[in-house]
Formats: structure tokens, C-alpha cells, sequence
């Protein structure tokens, strides 16, 4: 299991021991070797002592002593042992002057010699008592570090427990959210190391209220769209049902006929934007050359153009333009920029599509001879189910609104101008390299 407190906690409480560790493993060297000075500061002492003694009495006295772990033994100057305090201990035969350790078959002794009116006086203890006695005092040394070692690690415990405190409770409180409540979090209430999440968190939170609200927005939009052409064909309907003769029959069907067709025009318009929407199924992106584009939209727009006497024809195309993207996507787009200019320019009109490459940025153009686009209006006519003119004009108003949600996923721009002679210019301007997410 990935937890971050497991991790705090195994990194410091192991940290902590092992600093611990070489502590106490420094102290312990320490009190060994202060213990081990102390006791040299012995032997040297009872040497000193013993230098004005006859060896008789007290000295023996002292060398008597069970519980005494020093060996005295005493040279005179022709190096004959005159005194020793264990005669049947095996000692060192010679004595060097100061410190000494020495082995022997009993094992090693360490061994304080001073010279004092010609005799020689040594001190010995062995090392196996001074090394018991100097282990026994170092650990006595390390007594509060096996106290402190737990103590400590509790206390880390509590203290990582505590501080992250505040991504347990934001845990919860991401928990407990339902889709309504999409509040943003309190960042002041949270630790600095925390705020960038909860920002992240709460731009997030903003970013899917708005996509709630625009979906709300469509489908409540779309329902109303969906309402009164079906209600016409419902009215249509009963039209036909109606029909005293002949010619009235054959009227309302030719009706429901057209209330047929533009409710088709309008689902199919939702679904194209759906499909368009971010987040839906990707389609494979590829190098889509805007000359077959403009030549296939041109050749599928030209019947309907004709029907009207409008002049439409590609005015100028450069091979070399080309953009990465979706190319079902980018036929949708021109044909519905083709289909509304077809749409509001009027008999004997002229439409001319044009592609090309400007500093490096391919573009589509498109230019009628229709009535335009006010100013004003430029910018809402990309707004879904919005339609110039009111109800009355044709169409579901989803065209420009689906041409925004392509050229958007494309990374190109959208712009509106009057036309040089009279009408509409529209112009799609495509980034030089693209990657398409």
C-alpha cells in the first residue's frame, strides 16, 4: 500500500534510530575508554602509594584482600622479585616503565612499573576484569537511549499523525461531495504544502460547474428546439388526418414532409456537436489536405447551389495547404459554413471557397454575397441554437456553434468580416504544426 504516512514514518523513526545507534555506539567507545583511563589512573595511584611501603603490614594487608583485582609485585635492583601480592599468578617476567599491556599464558594483564630508590614496582590487573567493569559502566551509559528510542518514535508518530491531519479531513470532505455540491474548498484552512492541491481541486471543481451548466444549458436548449418542431409535426399530423380531398392531403404531406426534414436537420446538428464536444471518441488524426476538402464540399454543395442560381466555386486553392486533424471533422466544419451561406445568400448570389498558406498557417475562407452579419451580432452567432433574425430565420442555429467546437479542437481561430464587395467573409485560420488531443 502507497501511504505517504507509512513512508513519514518508517523514513524518520528509521532515520532517528540509526542517528540514535551511532550515538550510542560513540557514547559506549567513550565511557570504555574514559573507564579504561580511570582505570590506569588506578594502577598509577596504587603505585605511587605503595612507594615508601616495607612491604610488611598494611601492604600485606591490602594484598590479602579477596576482593583486591590488583597484582603488586616489586624488583629490586639486580632484578630479583623481592614482593609479590599473588605468587602463583603468572605475571610479566619484566616490567617496562609507564603503561604496559602484556600477554601471558592467563591470559592479558595491563601493567603500571615506576622506579623508586633503585626498586622497581609494578601494578597489574587483568584485562579481563577491566574489561568487564569497563563494559558493565558504558552500558549503564546507554540506559536513556533505550528510553528515549521509544519515546521519540511515539512522539514522531503522533506528530506526522497529527500534521497530516488536514488530507484526511480534505479526503473526507472530497468524499462526501455529490455532483451539486461543487463549492470550492477553503484554501486559507489548509497547509501551504497542501494549498496547490486544493487550488487544483477547486479549479477543477469550477471547471466542471461550468461544463454542468452548459450541458444543462444544451439540453434544456435542446428540448426547447426539439418542442416546436415536433409539435408542428403533431399539428401536421392531425392535418392529414383532417384532409377532405385530395389536394389538401397532398398539401399537409408535402408539410410534413419539410417538419420531417427539419427536425432531421436538427437532431443530426446535435449529434454532430455532441460528437465534436470535448471528452467524446477521438478519431484517428491524420494530414488532411484542404484542397480535397474544399474541391469534395464544393461538389456536394454544388446541386443545391444551383437550384438557387448561385454562382459557388473554389476561387483559389493552394495545394500545399495542409493540417493535421480529423478529417470527417474538418468536412463537417466547411459544409456547414457552405450550407448557411447557401442558405441566406440569395438567387443569383455568388460563394466562393478558397485555401491557402499565410506565414506558415493554413486557412479555409469562405465568401458570399448574402446580407452579412451585423457587428454586434458576430460574436453571439457562435452560441448555440442562437439564430440571426429570430425564429423566423431558417435552420437550428447549431451550424456556427458546431464550426466554433471544431475549429476550437483544431487549435485554429474564427474570423468574421464583411465581404469586399457585399456580404460575408469567413475565415479559419490553422495552427502551422498541431497536436490534436
Amino acid at each position: 500500500m502507497n501511504s505517504i504516512r507509512r513512508k513519514l514514518l518508517l523514513a524518520l523513526i528509521g532515520a532517528m534510530s540509526a542517528v540514535m545507534l551511532l550515538g550510542a555506539a560513540a557514547t559506549y567507545k567513550a565511557a570504555r575508554d574514559e573507564a579504561n583511563d580511570l582505570f590506569d589512573y588506578h594502577l598509577e595511584q596504587i603505585a605511587l602509594a605503595l612507594r615508601d611501603q616495607t612491604f610488611q603490614g598494611s601492604a600485606e594487608a591490602l594484598a590479602g584482600e579477596k576482593n583486591f583485582d590488583f597484582v603488586i609485585r616489586v624488583w629490586d635492583r639486580e632484578g630479583l622479585s623481592i614482593y609479590s601480592s599473588r605468587p602463583h599468578r603468572v605475571l610479566p617476567d619484566i616490567a617496562r616503565l609507564g603503561y604496559a599491556t602484556e600477554e601471558t599464558s592467563e591470559g592479558a594483564w595491563r601493567v603500571f612499573a615506576l622506579q623508586h630508590l633503585g626498586q622497581t614496582i609494578t601494578v597489574a590487573q587483568p584485562m579481563q576484569v577491566r574489561s568487564q567493569l569497563a563494559a558493565a559502566a558504558a552500558l549503564r551509559t546507554l540506559i536513556p537511549f533505550g528510553i528515549l528510542l521509544p519515546l521519540f518514535a511515539l512522539l514522531i508518530w503522533w506528530v506526522v499523525i497529527r500534521e497530516l491531519r488536514p488530507l484526511s479531513e480534505l479526503a473526507r470532505s472530497v468524499a462526501v461531495r455529490t455532483p451539486d455540491s461543487l463549492h470550492p474548498f477553503v484554501e486559507n484552512e489548509v497547509p501551504e504544502e497542501v494549498r496547490p492541491l486544493v487550488h487544483s481541486l477547486n479549479d477543477l471543481l469550477s471547471r466542471l460547474e461550468a461544463a454542468l451548466l452548459a450541458q444543462r444549458g444544451f439540453i434544456a436548449d435542446a428540448a426547447h428546439e426539439l418542442r416546436t418542431p415536433l409539435t408542428a409535426l403533431q399539428l401536421q399530423t392531425q392535418l392529414v388526418e383532417r384532409a377532405a380531398s385530395d389536394g389538401e392531403r397532398s398539401a399537409a404531406l408535402h408539410d410534413l414532409k419539410q417538419g420531417l426534414a427539419r427536425s432531421m436537420h436538427t437532431v443530426h446538428q446535435l449529434l454532430t456537436l455532441a460528437r465534436q464536444e470535448p471528452g467524446a471518441a477521438e478519431q484517428a488524426v491524420a494530414i488532411v489536405s484542404l484542397t480535397d476538402l474544399v474541391r469534395q464540399v464544393v461538389a456536394d454543395h454544388a446541386a443545391l447551389a444551383a437550384e438557387k442560381n448561385i454562382d459557388l466555386g473554389a476561387a483559389a486553392i493552394d495545394p500545399a495547404a495542409c493540417v493535421s486533424g480529423d478529417g470527417d471533422a474538418l468536412s463537417t466544419l466547411l459544409a456547414n459554413l457552405l450550407g448557411n451561406a447557401v442558405r441566406f445568400t440569395p438567387a443569383g448570389g455568388r460563394i466562393d471557397v478558397s485555401c491557402g498558406v499565410a506565414g506558415q498557417h493554413p486557412y479555409l475562407e469562405v465568401v458570399d454575397s448574402g446580407p452579412g452579419i451585423p457587428a454586434a451580432e458576430r460574436e453571439r452567432v457562435f452560441d448555440r441554437f442562437y439564430r440571426q433574425g429570430g425564429d423566423e430565420c431558417p435552420g437550428s442555429g447549431l451550424g456556427l456553434a458546431i464550426v466554433k467546437t471544431i475549429a476550437n479542437r483544431h487549435g485554429a481561430t474564427i474570423s468574421l468580416d464583411d465581404a469586399p464587395a457585399s456580404g460575408l467573409r469567413v475565415r479559419i485560420d490553422f495552427p502551422a504544426v498541431r497536436a490534436i488531443s
